[in-house]
């Protein structure tokens, strides 16, 4: 009895809920609406796309730049055995040798940096934002419960009252207060949620967006120095390749 009673409040809370968004959509019903709440949201969902395309972006040329040092490591390894090989171009192979294999470390460095950059934008992308937005549509749907059970008491205080129609009434009245007490709370939570994470956002992007420039301009500067001080300023430390074990660019 206890389950079927449950399964009874479920259809009949889910056919108030279906029957709200359709003449939300018809242009039937009434909607509430926070506005400075809404406009906050609709600016997180497309900041999200924008940074997924960042994101997307800068998995490309990680992708590009790990094939150009695999390439400029070949290439290094070519020019040194030729400069074993050729003793009347012992000099010119090597220093073209020692040109790429000190391009190939420099984009190994430069590739920690950008790869650090993608693990920290994901995580804000796809874990922080993607939790205030599952919150967002926790409060989306109390929403329409809320205005749901409004239209419902509305409706019935628009009727007569008798014997019959009082009982009803109270206990319209009861589910609505529950309803909108949940309403209340979730758009209390989205409120935090979204204060915290742009706080949060900016201190994370900052960083990040510091890391990304500073390690570019110094690769493409050739400054050696300026970028390996880069990665330990940020604390990211690059895989030694062992003896045995592939290098970390191996393992991408």
């Amino acid at each position: 009895m206890e389950k079927l009673e449950l399964v009874r409040k479920w259809s009949l809370n889910t056919y108030k809920c279906t029957r709200q968004i359709i003449s939300e959509k018809l242009g039937r019903g009434s909607r509430t609406v926070d506005l400075e709440l809404e406009a906050q949201i609709d600016i997180l969902r497309d900041n999200k796309k924008k940074y997924e395309n960042i994101l997307k972006l800068a998995q490309t040329l990680s992708t590009q730049l790990f094939q150009m040092v695999h390439t400029q490591r070949q290439l290094g390894d070519a020019f040194a055995d030729l400069s074993l090989k050729s003793l009347e171009l012992h000099e010119e192979f090597g220093y073209n040798a020692d040109t790429q294999k000190l391009l190939a470390k420099n984009g190994e460095t430069l590739l920690g940096a950008i790869n650090f950059f993608i693990a920290s934008v994901n995580t804000l992308v796809n874990k922080t934002i993607e939790d205030t937005l599952m919150t967002v549509k926790q409060y989306e749907s109390a929403r329409i419960e809320y205005d749901a059970y409004r239209t419902d008491l509305e409706e019935l205080n628009l009727g007569p009252r008798d014997a019959n129609t009082l009982p009803k009434i109270e206990q319209s009245q009861h589910l609505f207060q529950a309803h909108k007490e949940k309403y209340d709370k979730m758009r209390n939570d989205v409120s935090i949620k979204l204060k915290f994470l742009e706080e949060n956002k900016v201190k994370v992007l900052h960083n990040q967006l510091v890391l990304f420039h500073n390690a570019i301009a110094a690769y493409f500067a050739g400054n050696q120095k300026q970028l390996e001080q880069t990665l330990k300023q940020f604390h990211i430390k690059l895989k030694t390749p062992g003896v045995d074990a592939p290098s970390w660019l191996e393992e991408q």
